[in-house]
C-alpha cells in the first residue's frame, strides 16, 4: 500500500495530465475518424470505413499531399543532417570564434515557424528579386514561390536553415565525446582525415545519428507552420503538405471526421517509419 501511495503521489498528477491532454483527445479523434461529423453541430453519424475508402480512391489532393510530404521529408532529412554534421565539425575545431559560431548557427531555431515563413517569403519575393536585378544572376531572378518546383525547394531551404543549428548541437556533443586517444593513434598509424572520419568518428557518433534522424523525420513529416506562412500550399496546392491538408479538411472545409481519418493514417505511417528507423539505427550502433 505504501508503494502504491508513493506511486500515486509522484506519478498520478503527470499521468492524469497526460490522460486529459493526450490520451482522451487521441481516442476521441480515432472515434471521429469513423464518423461524418463536420466539427460544428452535434449531429454525428457512424460511417465506418467510408472515410478511409474515400481517401484512397477519390481524394487525389490527399494522395498528392502524401507524396509531396514524403519527397520533402526524404530531402529535408538528408540535407539537415549533412548541414548539421558539417557545422558540428566546424565548431568543434580549435577556433577562437567557435562559441560565437555555435550561437549564430543555433539562432534560426529560436525563431517561430510562422514568423520564419513570413520573413523568408519577403526574402524570396523582394530580397532575391532585388539582388537579381543588381547582379543579373539568374538564380535570384527565379519565381521562387510562384513555381511548383522552386516553391518546394524554397520550403526545403527554410526548413534546413532552421533545423540544422539544433542538429548541430547534438552532433557537437557527440563529437566532443570521441576519445582523442583513438584519433591520435590513427594519425600515428598513417590514417588521413577521411579515414579517421569514416572509421572512428562516425561509429562513435552513431547514437547521435539515431537521435538526429528521429528528430528530423518527425519534424519533416509534421511540417505545418513554415508551409502555411511561406506558400500556404501554393501555387495551386502544389506544395500543400499533409499537415496543412489535414488542417484545411477539418477546419476550413468543415469535414472534421474526414480530417481525423487523414490524421489517423498520418499518425500510423509516421509511427511505423520512426519505429523502423530507430530499430535499424540502434542495431547499427551495436554493430559499430
Amino acid at each position: 500500500m505504501k508503494t502504491l501511495g508513493l506511486f500515486t503521489l509522484f506519478v498520478g498528477p503527470a499521468l492524469l495530465a497526460f490522460t486529459i491532454i493526450v490520451l482522451i483527445p487521441f481516442f476521441t479523434g480515432v472515434y471521429y475518424a469513423f464518423t461524418d461529423w463536420n466539427g460544428v453541430n452535434g449531429t454525428i453519424n457512424w460511417v465506418g470505413l467510408d472515410n478511409f475508402t474515400y481517401l484512397f480512391t477519390e481524394d487525389k489532393q490527399f494522395q498528392q499531399s502524401f507524396w509531396i510530404t514524403t519527397k520533402y521529408t526524404a530531402v529535408a532529412i538528408i540535407l539537415t543532417n549533412i548541414a548539421g554534421f558539417i557545422l558540428a565539425l566546424l565548431v568543434t575545431k580549435m577556433l577562437k570564434t567557435r562559441n560565437m559560431l555555435r550561437t549564430v548557427f543555433f539562432m534560426p531555431n529560436l525563431i517561430g515557424g510562422l514568423l520564419l515563413g513570413f520573413v523568408w517569403q519577403f526574402i524570396f519575393v523582394k530580397g532575391f528579386a532585388s539582388i537579381g536585378q543588381i547582379t543579373g544572376i539568374s538564380l535570384f531572378e527565379l519565381p521562387w514561390l510562384g513555381d511548383a518546383k522552386t516553391a518546394f525547394w524554397g520550403i526545403v531551404i527554410v526548413s534546413v536553415w532552421q533545423g540544422a543549428g539544433y542538429i548541430m548541437l547534438i552532433y557537437t556533443a557527440a563529437l566532443q565525446n570521441v576519445p582523442q586517444e583513438l584519433i591520435e593513434a590513427a594519425k600515428i598509424d598513417g590514417a588521413n582525415r577521411w579515414q579517421i572520419l569514416r572509421h572512428i568518428t562516425m561509429p562513435m557518433v552513431a547514437p547521435a545519428v539515431t537521435v538526429c534522424l528521429f528528430l528530423t523525420i518527425s519534424w519533416s513529416f509534421k511540417v505545418f507552420d513554415v508551409n502555411l506562412s511561406l506558400t500556404n500550399g501554393g501555387p495551386f496546392k502544389s506544395t500543400e503538405m499533409l499537415a496543412l491538408n489535414i488542417y484545411t479538411e477539418a477546419f476550413v472545409n468543415n469535414r472534421y471526421g474526414l480530417g481525423e481519418a487523414k490524421a489517423l493514417i498520418f499518425f500510423l505511417v509516421v509511427a511505423a517509419i520512426t519505429i523502423i528507423q530507430v530499430t535499424y539505427t540502434k542495431k547499427k550502433e551495436v554493430e559499430s
